[in-house]
């Protein structure tokens, strides 16, 4: 961890391809089955309606050309020379698969080290991770999928309406471990139906399916959505910050010392939402998380010793 209390993505970076590198996001003109009436009409209740597109460009860009234009100016900002095509917003394994094939082959370029899919865990079918396999193979390029969980609990899925059950990634999971792509699970760890005990079971779960990496979210309250109607009707309570930092070293604390942490928090526009990251900065969360690691001499991996059977351990020292 270098020092670090958890093993940063920045650092995994450095380490696997020997210098910075930086996403480039992809936006593409496709929606989510559970938008267009496939396993839901009106998304999951937390979810506007552009997605996680806060700073992308327009879809009606090509793969080519938004590439292009991300990579000169995020490449010119950070003198980057190497760059990941991060398709980011909706579901993007969710289309007919020659058009999935056309779109990840066009992103296959030159300073391209390496293909981020987000999509959805009942969006994961063997017939796209081939597609992945192949360009993989063909240009030499690293693969790897980011799939919303977003929580281990199947009640709260079932109450934000996810559209999908823990099963669906679990079997998401096992098929992209087979390929031997890195698999990036998000979550949110301060849902409003979870408890400090759905935090440790993320953390297990996540653990015990070998997920590579995750990002954590705290939750946004966006602006006309069915969680904002709840909210604004008071059917939750969001707590303070101090309590999502809680949740997030208790998260760390039981995660495996393997799995990269991608993201501590996110952030959003203020015009877009109710309730961001509790009304203060997101870094600021972060040098919170990071102070009280500090403090309590805690690290990501110190109570990760529940996987390998261990409660016969003892008789092997």
């Amino acid at each position: 961890m270098n020092g670090k209390r958890y093993f940063a993505y920045s650092d995994y970076l450095k380490k696997k391809y020997g210098e910075r590198v930086y996403k480039l996001p992809v936006n593409l003109p496709i929606t989510c089955p559970n938008r267009d009436g496939e396993c839901g009409n009106c998304g999951c209740i937390f979810c506007g309606d552009i997605g996680a597109a806060f700073e992308n460009l327009p879809s009606n860009l090509s793969v080519k050309e938004q590439i292009r234009q991300n990579a000169e100016y995020i490449g010119k900002k950070y003198k980057a020379k190497k760059f990941i095509a991060y398709f980011q917003n909706f579901t993007n394994t969710y289309m007919p698969l020659d058009d999935f094939k056309r779109v990840i082959n066009e992103a296959a370029q030159e300073n391209i080290v390496e293909i981020a899919v987000s999509t959805r865990p009942d969006c994961i079918n063997d017939k796209y991770l081939d597609v992945l396999k192949e360009v993989k193979n063909e240009y030499n390029i690293e693969i790897s999928v980011e799939t919303g969980l977003q929580t281990v609990n199947y009640k709260t899925l079932e109450r934000v309406k996810r559209g999908h059950t823990l099963a669906e990634f679990i079997d998401a999971a096992l098929r992209v471990k087979k390929y031997g792509f890195d698999l990036c699970a998000h979550l949110i760890l301060n849902l409003p139906w979870d408890d400090k005990t759905d935090v440790i079971e993320n953390a297990k779960i996540l653990s015990a399916l070998g997920v590579n990496q995750v990002k954590l979210h705290c939750l946004y309250i966006v602006k006309n959505t069915k969680m904002a109607d709840i909210y604004q009707n008071g059917g939750f309570d969001m707590g303070t910050y101090y309590d999502y930092v809680d949740k997030v070293i208790t998260f760390l604390e039981y995660l495996s010392p393997d799995v990269v942490i991608q993201r501590l928090i996110g952030r959003a526009k203020e015009e877009h939402t109710l309730f961001a990251n509790y009304g203060t900065s997101w870094w600021k969360i972060k040098d919170s998380i990071d102070a009280q690691m500090e403090y309590l001499d805690t690290y990501q991996g110190k109570k990760c010793d529940y996987l390998n059977g261990k409660c016969v351990k003892k008789f092997l020292i």
